[in-house]
């Protein structure tokens, strides 16, 4: 470590390769978890993976052994629903979502209108388009979806993306994430979407009022350095890189910035952790 591990008061931390690897946790899950709770240090769980909703988050760590809370949650699907009800009136503002539960159910919640497959401002129906078009992975993405989206991007559409990862770290090894769908879309449109998730500071900003923490005490924990350990950086927050998801030891020499600390995985963070004095 090349500066003290002190002043640690509250932590936003990434999910996918850095507390698991799809469904199957990483070493020392729980042991990091309990210490949190023992040193009362808050947190919040800062993903840019939009596939699921909070609850579905919060069953999969009790599946795993771990307790969490909607507030200890904020997924890029929460972020850009929260985010987007700034900027609009959700009532009078349609939406067509490419993307799972994660991200359809916060714009729900916000009460923006939902629209369907090739629903298209025409001359018979002028108001039955999208305004918005919001773009998070989907596995069931198809030919209609990525053509509808298409359709009201090219008519006009804000092109929104909760993130824009291109790579996701699961228990096979990286997959494609929704930087894959963003990029075919922009192909067939020309329009490249706005990103909201990582390494925007927009959901690490959303994260620290949920807190109640200010910059100087609270640490980014992730695991890449395009996304988790950039977004910090854009933020002014310090940042914590373990080594058991996208990005290795050599990659922070391929870019002008780097990561606060660097540290193996959660175990040795779980260590670290415990050396501080209680809050």
């Amino acid at each position: 470590m090349t500066a003290p591990f002190t002043n640690i008061h509250a932590l936003i931390i990434d999910m996918d390769g850095v507390l698991w690897h799809g469904d199957q946790a990483i070493a020392g899950l729980n042991d990091f978890f309990n210490t949190l709770r023992k040193k009362q240090i808050p947190f919040v769980l800062a993903t840019n993976n939009a596939s699921y909703t909070g609850q579905q988050y919060i069953n999969k760590f009790a599946g795993m052994g771990v307790e969490v809370v909607a507030e200890e949650i904020l997924t890029s699907g929460i972020a850009t629903a929260l985010y987007l009800a700034e900027q609009h009136e959700p009532a009078k503002t349609r939406v067509f979502v490419l993307g799972e539960d994660g991200a359809v159910e916060p714009l729900k919640e916000q009460g923006f209108i939902l629209t369907d497959l090739y629903q298209l401002n025409t001359e018979d129906t002028p108001n039955q388009g999208a305004d918005l078009v919001v773009c998070g992975k989907d596995e069931q993405i198809n030919w209609d979806k990525l053509a509808t989206a298409t359709l009201n991007i090219n008519a006009g559409a804000e092109f929104i993306a909760t993130n824009g990862d291109t790579t996701l770290p699961t228990e096979r090894g990286l997959i494609q994430g929704n930087g894959a769908i963003l990029a075919a879309l922009t192909a067939a449109t020309g329009i490249t979407a706005k990103p909201i998730g990582k390494p925007e500071p927009i959901i690490y900003q959303q994260a620290l009022a949920l807190l109640g923490t200010s910059l100087e005490n609270t640490v980014a924990l992730g695991d890449r350095l395009d996304t988790d350990i950039l977004g910090a950086v854009r933020t002014g927050i310090r940042s914590l890189m373990v080594l058991t998801g996208v990005s290795s030891e050599s990659d922070i020499q391929q870019v002008d910035y780097e990561p606060t600390w660097v540290m193996q995985d959660l175990r040795a963070v779980t260590e670290a952790l415990k050396s501080l004095p209680d809050n």
